[in-house]
């Protein structure tokens, strides 16, 4: 296992940017996507805000080189620009070239089309052909098809870490000699079945959320896709091509405390972190930036507050989470927020915490409160913690 894993690509779309450079744009601009409801047909419009990608699905298929009336999802369509512009951003010209996977993230699969159409499908045939886009790994594979990867194919579902753990699994793979290289992320869109769910839950906040504000009512859901190519010290050495990033440690553990919520004093997010940490060889103080999963929730911010306390201590790095500029995007966020990581080291700027305002009182530091520029920052640490206490960690260190 001695091959090091590098990002020589990275792709994405969410409610700020419909690409790399509007997403880069938006960060810089502090422009939150999170607002009304416009494409999503929910009794919630006008209620509950989210963070949207800006096109409609009509659009998406324009712009992804569609043909018309293809059953689609919106998961698969999002999930195809933003692989897509990850592949080229790599300057891949023959994936087939060499061995490479896709593993993408999602858990809502493609529920959109299902919810919409479970009534037709109940007494008659029509809109049988979206009957194979229910399932996850039917957007997977689509994207595949798209991109033209043929050597492994797979799907990760674990709820809201789902997009860095196929991170996870491409560079446990690359390391191991399976494949040369990975295009790895994460899709999810917006559904009635994210919007009711979340709600039940009591966690969804009316006003744009405010992750690690002592105020805070909880989270944003939003939609997007991430993807980052992953390759091979070796194929890197061979194409000597630019490197964006490494990703020099990753670390996942299940806490199994509870079905939603983590433990109190954050066991679970502390393990991973910890992990993530000494797989790379780094010490604490090596840490610059911390991209939070900050959902915004009592529960997440106090459990993930107190397990980077746990951790580091009294030299705690710059915190912030980015889930104020995208919203929540569920199996996405992964992907989304190792996306942003990497602009970080890229361009030497560490994204605010918008909204925030008031230092909870359960913890000793505060997030990042306006975009910092020129600074240091050698190695980031992005955490993503799902329902049933799969928790996440990947560390990307500039190259």
């Amino acid at each position: 296992m001695s091959q090091r894993v590098f990002v020589t690509g990275i792709g994405i779309i969410s409610g700020i940017g419909n690409n790399v450079e509007e997403t880069l744009q938006s960060l810089k601009e502090k422009k939150s996507g999170v607002e009304d409801i416009k494409y999503l047909q929910t009794n919630h419009k006008g209620t509950i805000p989210v963070s949207e990608v800006k096109l409609s699905e009509e659009e998406l298929i324009e712009r992804a080189g569609l043909p018309k009336g293809e059953p689609y999802t919106r998961s698969t369509l999002i999930g195809i620009i933003a692989a897509d512009e990850a592949v080229k951003n790599a300057q891949i010209d023959n994936i087939k070239e060499s061995r490479t996977g896709l593993i993408s993230g999602t858990t809502v699969g493609g529920m959109d089309k299902s919810e919409l159409f479970y009534r037709d499908l109940l007494e008659t045939t029509n809109h049988i052909e979206y009957i194979e886009t229910h399932d996850c790994g039917d957007s997977t594979e689509r994207i595949a098809d798209y991109i033209g990867v043929k050597d492994f194919v797979s799907t990760t579902s674990t709820a809201c870490s789902s997009a860095a753990n196929s991170m996870i699994l491409g560079a446990r793979m690359i390391k191991n000699g399976l494949l040369d290289r990975v295009v790895a992320g994460g899709i999810e869109s917006l559904t009635k079945y994210h919007m009711n769910g979340f709600n039940t839950l009591m966690i969804l906040d009316r006003e744009p959320c405010k992750p690690f504000d002592d105020n805070r009512k909880g989270l944003n859901l939003g939609e997007g896709a991430a993807f980052l190519v992953l390759e091979s010290e070796e194929m890197v050495k061979k194409s000597g091509k630019k490197v964006l990033a490494e990703l020099t440690g990753y670390g996942n553990s299940c806490e199994a405390f509870h079905q939603t919520a983590s433990t109190p004093e954050g066991k679970g997010a502390y393990a991973a972190m910890k992990e993530a940490l000494h797989r790379s060889g780094l010490k604490i103080e090596d840490i610059d930036y911390i991209n939070a999963h900050g959902t915004g929730t009592d529960n997440n911010d106090l459990s993930e507050g107190r397990a980077i306390e746990t951790l580091f201590g009294d030299k705690i790095p710059k915190v912030s989470s980015t889930k104020s500029y995208t919203g929540h995007t569920t199996s996405a966020a992964g992907g989304v927020e190792a996306v942003i990581s990497v602009l970080t080291l890229q361009h030497n700027m560490i994204f605010p915490n918008l909204n925030f305002k008031e230092q909870m009182k359960e913890l000793n530091f505060k997030p990042v409160t306006e975009v910092l520029e020129n600074v240091k920052v050698e190695h980031v640490l992005s955490n993503s913690f799902g329902f049933g206490g799969n928790n996440s960690a990947l560390i990307f260190s500039r190259y």
